[in-house]
């Protein structure tokens, strides 16, 4: 399976984020970069270096205030005296229409939903280069690819058209999906994440040509929280083109795999001509996040299922953090997609 990645994507590598009014050491570290190559290498894939497709792909889903806003706030941000290292805000508007402010820290605010999408020095070029390389694999699915693979990182399905929350600052799965669009697809994201793609819900909400699917832990108890839920279907002309279906905590394979059967019912119903898969791993058993207990061998029975569609599919990479099973898990999935698990 042909594969993309840039190394300048080492680049972001955030110390810290806070979690229960406790500053922690960030989980989304460089390290995941190795683990996820080794999984894939062994998976048989290639990987590729990805083209400079340029701001546009990205601007075609994010706001140019947004934009403005990631290319430029570390370096204002360095200007503030006593500042840390990293820009993490501590105060945000009661609503979206509120005022929008001059000042650094108010754009942080405004721009970062939660503490826990910190930006340093390199996360602009490190973002973009994640983003280039999920368009360099929407390419290669437009050009002909059966199946694609995509190592995403900084992750990005938490990112909202204009805003950062949950270790993502670009929406790498919903820039590929505009792109395939773009290019005559009809497009579905199925997010197989752990976390509700919440910044991917919120960026196509209102339209019906991008088909929004989620299967993930419960949020009444569960990151994101105020997103996911059963009963948001979308809203004006998006409105029965969103998708979410929650799951208890610690749900296993076989529950999880009946789950599935709705979403692959609902991308088969939407007449979708390609898959945009929003690969989090971190809905393994023994992820650090412990939300539900897929098993190594479950992997490879979701990307088996998905994979039956037949329809050309992008796999883009978002969660699964440190532990011994990341590789093997990445492994298990992509040799799942390719029938050879």
């Amino acid at each position: 399976m042909k594969a993309y990645f840039d190394d300048r994507q080492w680049k972001h590598d955030p110390k810290h984020f806070m979690a229960n009014g406790v500053q922690l050491p960030c989980p989304e570290q460089p390290e995941r970069i190795a683990r996820l190559t080794s999984g894939a290498v062994a998976a048989g894939c290639v990987f590729e270096t990805p083209a400079d497709a340029g701001l546009g792909p990205i601007a075609a889903v994010h706001t140019a205030e947004y934009l403005s806003f990631l290319r430029n706030i570390y370096t204002r941000w360095r200007r503030i005296e006593g500042a840390g290292d990293e820009v993490i805000p501590n105060v945000h508007p009661a609503n979206r229409s509120d005022g929008y402010p001059k000042s650094a820290v108010g754009q942080a605010g405004y721009h970062q939903a939660d503490t826990a999408c910190p930006i340093a020095e390199h996360t602009w070029e490190a973002a973009y280069w994640s983003a280039q390389s999920a368009i360099a694999g929407a390419d290669a699915i437009i050009g002909g690819e059966q199946a694609c693979y995509v190592l995403s990182r900084p992750p990005g399905h938490h990112a909202f058209s204009d805003l950062a929350g949950g270790f993502c600052f670009l929406n790498n799965s919903g820039i590929a999906a505009e792109r395939l669009r773009a290019a005559g697809h009809r497009p579905a994201i199925l997010d197989v994440d752990v976390h509700h793609g919440n910044g991917t819900q919120g960026m196509f909400y209102d339209r019906a040509d991008i088909l929004t699917v989620s299967i993930h832990a419960d949020p009444a108890r569960f990151y994101p929280f105020f997103w996911g839920h059963a009963q948001e279907r979308g809203k004006g002309a998006g409105l029965g083109a969103n998708l979410n279906l929650p799951l208890a905590r610690g749900t296993g394979d076989d529950a999880y795999l009946k789950t599935l059967d709705q979403a692959l019912e609902r991308i088969t119903a939407f007449g979708a001509t390609s898959v945009v898969v929003a690969l989090g791993l971190d809905a393994h058993e023994d992820d650090p996040f412990q939300g539900l207990a897929i098993t190594t061998a479950g992997f490879a029975r979701i990307a088996a299922a998905i994979a039956a569609l037949g329809l050309p599919t992008l796999y883009v990479q978002e969660g699964g953090y440190l532990s011994d099973a990341l590789a093997g898990n990445l492994t298990s999935f992509l040799s799942g997609a390719q029938g050879t698990a």
